[in-house]
């Protein structure tokens, strides 16, 4: 088993940053894939990052292209999300999941998950 703790969120102005992590435990993180998945109030939850278990590839939603960056730090078993030129529409609670396959866009193809945290970003 994968526990997953993410922390970060908050409130933020619009045009403002923060930056999401997500520790994880125990099992060898260097295993897994991971992903970061966003859910606004009334919607399905949405891909946004993913990244490769060596952190050697990374792949983005066209949404936050530009804007939000994805890395890992495997010596602290972490995954980040750093969110600048944060618009309102990117409020949602924000998810991280690892995967033993790859990180793709679709959320039954994880096999762990974290509890989620707010982000809500003010106009």
């Amino acid at each position: 088993q994968v526990k997953l703790v993410e922390s970060g969120g908050g409130l933020v102005q619009a045009g403002g940053s923060l930056r999401l992590s997500c520790v994880a435990s125990g099992r060898t993180f260097s295993n897994y894939a991971m992903g970061w998945f966003r859910q606004a109030p009334g919607k399905e939850r949405e891909f946004v990052l993913g990244i490769s278990r060596s952190g050697g590839s990374t792949s983005y939603a066209d949404s936050v292209k530009g804007r939000f960056t994805i890395s890992r730090d495997s010596a602290k078993n972490t995954v980040y999300l750093q969110m600048n030129s944060l618009k309102p529409e990117d409020t949602a609670v924000y998810y991280c999941a690892a995967t033993f396959g790859a990180a793709t866009v679709v959320p039954r193809q994880y096999n762990y998950w974290g509890q989620g945290t707010q982000v809500t970003v003010s106009s």
